[in-house]
This record gives structure tokens, C-alpha cells and sequence, in this order.
């Protein structure tokens, strides 16, 4: 079997696509989004200001947060892949934690905790939370939304922006280069992204 297959040409691994808010319409969505005020939201709102992973926002817990540095630390056993990441908070998305401080529930660690207080809430209630608005996208599709703003709307160089996401680095040159996690340049993109999204700009 090896050697027929060996001739054959390699499969493609098949990709996820998560269908993406269009940049430009989501400082008009989170206008909408906060008309309302539930859990769900403020973790949908929280995960478009920073960027984050539907995962990292659900799981958060208050040690993570640093306010006084505006700070978020997320724990490598939380992330994707498997290190520590580091998240300026913005003035946008401390409110959010703020709010979240003033509606915290006793018996939890978690920051935006579901029905039953100790578990995280699904994935599946931000998803909800979209399709109560008629919106046809994923939470996850708003880091696209953001990646796309940052390479057609601003200068910010490559490499911040993959930091930001936390992408994972497999050439060991640039991973190098990289090491640092250009935090001061994170702080700058992300409030830049957190203007454009809460000025009603298109």
C-alpha cells in the first residue's frame, strides 16, 4: 500500500472557515451588541476587544487580570499553543472587566460564567448570542475581521499583529526574532482596533 500511495500527490488537509464580520460593520454590531446586557454579550464583546479566542475569553478567571498594569495573562494550559500569552487591555475591554467586577458571582472564578456559576459557558451561547441578532457569522470569525482591519487600515507590521493573535511561529528565524512579545506594540494596535470598533467608524 506504500508504495502506490507514495506516488500519489499528498492530500490537502482540510481547513476550517469561520464565516467573518466584515471589518467595517463591526463598530455598528457592537453598538447593537450593548443594547442588551447579558453574560454572553459582555464575553462576546470582551473576546472582539481583545481578540481573543472564544476558549480563552470563556475560561478566564479574575487571577488572570492585572488592572492596575492592564494586564491579562493567560495560562499556556488555556492556550492553543501551549504558552503563556500576554494581552494589553484597552480602555474598552477594562470596562468590560469592570462591568463584569460589579455583576460577579459568588461560588466562581470565572469572569464570564455560564447558568451554572462554576462551569464556563458554552461556546454555543456566543453563537447564540449572534444568531438572536440575525447575524450569520462565528465569535471566532471577528480575530479574521480584525486581522483583515489591521493589514488593510493600519501600518502595524506583521509580526505584531500574528503576536497579538497568538499565532504560532514554524519558521525558527522569525520565532526567534519574535521571542519578545513586543507588548508595547500589542498595547498600540489594540487600542487602535478599540477605537476604530467604538467610534463608529466604517
Amino acid at each position: 500500500m506504500k508504495s502506490v500511495t507514495r506516488g500519489l500527490p499528498r492530500q490537502q488537509k482540510n481547513s476550517q472557515h469561520y464565516a467573518a464580520m466584515p471589518y467595517s460593520d463591526v463598530a455598528v454590531f457592537l453598538t447593537r451588541l450593548r443594547e442588551k446586557e447579558t453574560m454572553g454579550r459582555l464575553a462576546l464583546e470582551f473576546a472582539i476587544a481583545t481578540a481573543a479566542r472564544s476558549g480563552e475569553v470563556r475560561g478566564a478567571v479574575w487571577d488572570e487580570i492585572d488592572l492596575e498594569n492592564r494586564l491579562w495573562t493567560i495560562p499556556p494550559d488555556r492556550m492553543k499553543a501551549g504558552r503563556e500569552h500576554i494581552v494589553p487591555l484597552t480602555d474598552h475591554a477594562c470596562r468590560i472587566i469592570k462591568r463584569c467586577w460589579q455583576l460577579r458571582c459568588d461560588g466562581t472564578d470565572l469572569i464570564f460564567y455560564g447558568a451554572k456559576h462554576r462551569v464556563p459557558m458554552s461556546d454555543m451561547t456566543l453563537v447564540k448570542v449572534l444568531r438572536d441578532m440575525d447575524e450569520p457569522y462565528t465569535p471566532h470569525g471577528f480575530r479574521s475581521a480584525f486581522r483583515d482591519w489591521a493589514s488593510e487600515t493600519t501600518n502595524f507590521p506583521d509580526r505584531v499583529v500574528e503576536a497579538a493573535l497568538a499565532h504560532a511561529v514554524k519558521d525558527k528565524t522569525e520565532a526567534a526574532y519574535r521571542r519578545g512579545s513586543l507588548l508595547e506594540k500589542r498595547r498600540q494596535l489594540m487600542s487602535a482596533w478599540c477605537r476604530f470598533c467604538t467610534s463608529g467608524a466604517k
